[in-house]
C-alpha cells in the first residue's frame, strides 16, 4: 500500500503529496495519507472527494490516517 506521510506539513502541501501520489497509484487501489491536524485532514478528505475517491478516516496515534481509494 502506498503511503504518505504529510505530518509536519501546512497546506496546501498535504494536498500536493497526495495528488502526486493519486495520480500514479492504479485505479481501485487504496493509499493511506497520514496527517496531523484537522485542518489538514478536512482539506485532503475534501480533495480526495472532489476527484471521486472514497475516504475514511482513523484516529492515528499522532493525528489522522485517511485510507484513500481511487475509483
Amino acid at each position: 500500500m502506498v503511503e504518505v506521510d504529510a505530518r509536519g506539513f501546512s497546506c496546501p502541501e498535504p494536498i500536493i503529496q497526495t495528488r502526486v501520489a493519486l495520480k500514479s497509484l492504479p485505479d481501485g487501489e487504496t493509499m493511506a495519507v497520514f496527517v496531523d491536524t484537522v485542518t489538514s485532514r478536512e482539506n485532503v478528505r475534501r480533495f480526495s472527494l472532489s476527484e471521486g475517491c472514497s475516504v475514511e478516516v482513523e484516529d492515528s496515534p499522532d493525528g489522522f490516517k485517511l485510507l484513500i481509494t481511487k475509483p
